[in-house]
């Protein structure tokens, strides 16, 4: 290769990236200098959203992962630049990417902040939790660590337990669906997660029988109910029962068979049979 090839090659510019907004400004200068009824105002206007589409997309894939769907954030980013495209002035001399990120940006955030919580969180927590983010980036480089609470306060200029509130209001952001489908490793198929979510407690049966028979229970005759103590919260045999009462132990479990029956079906409510006070044998 000769020595001017080598030159012509090395002095050759770069190509520049298609989605390149060098350039943008002079389509701005053109749109302004049209008036308001020119059918080409629109045309052009339209032309330069087309060519900014993928700076709304970076900056919504730049939020993406925080608990909102892509396309809404890309529907939000969309909107942020047609309010940049219509709000920029060309003749303030700067660079439209210069107007257009912070435009974007703000609006997205915006959008987080008023419409991507769950639950209801007071707006001066939401505007500490959107700024927490950006800081404890910052504070990580310059600590090579982590922050603390504390060190995130400092560097925001509020009190520390303004901080925790909105650390903890991050628990509000995003509530997950109990129909949501689901699968451990274990599983052969998914389930929802309310099918993960408790057990039958056979004890609520136990406390519901208990509630429904101590009524019938405390209008047993006084030597009744004597007896289901001792055989059922004191634990005694039929025997020890009847020589501490001084009857046979048939007696006793008569006695048992016929009161257990009584208040089986009273509280079905199959039996409509009353009490019979001192009907003990």
């Amino acid at each position: 290769m000769s020595t001017t090839t080598a030159r012509s090659t090395r002095m050759k510019p770069k190509t520049r990236p298609a989605d390149s907004y060098d350039d943008i400004e002079p389509r701005f200068e053109e749109l302004a200098a049209m008036t308001g009824g020119d059918p080409r105002k629109p045309v052009l206007r339209n032309e330069i959203l087309r060519l900014c589409m993928p700076l709304a997309d970076h900056i919504a894939r730049r939020f993406a992962g925080r608990g909102q769907e892509l396309e809404d954030l890309q529907q939000v980013a969309l909107l942020g630049l047609i309010q940049a495209v219509d709000r920029f002035d060309v003749s303030r001399g700067s660079t439209f990417l210069a107007f257009a990120v912070p435009t974007i940006m703000g609006e997205v955030r915006r959008h987080f902040r008023d419409h991507a919580w769950a639950l209801r969180v007071p707006r001066s927590l939401k505007e500490i939790h959107g700024r927490i983010g950006p800081v404890t980036e910052v504070l990580a480089q310059r600590l090579g660590r982590l922050p603390t609470a504390r060190e995130i306060s400092l560097e925001l200029g509020v009190d520390p337990s303004t901080v925790t509130q909105a650390l903890v209001a991050r628990n509000a952001f995003r509530a997950e669906s109990l129909d949501r489908f689901t699968q451990a490793e274990e599983q052969s198929a998914p389930s929802s997660v309310l099918d993960t979510l408790g057990a039958e407690e056979p004890c609520y049966r136990l406390t519901e029988d208990a509630m429904a028979v101590r009524p019938l229970i405390a209008r047993l005759p006084v030597r009744e109910r004597q007896i289901l103590v001792l055989r059922y919260f004191e634990s005694q045999t039929q025997a020890q029962i009847a020589e501490r009462l001084g009857v046979s132990q048939m007696q006793i479990s008569r006695i048992l068979t016929r009161t257990l029956r009584r208040l089986h079906d009273q509280a079905l409510g199959t039996n409509a049979e009353q009490f019979e006070v001192g009907a003990v044998r």
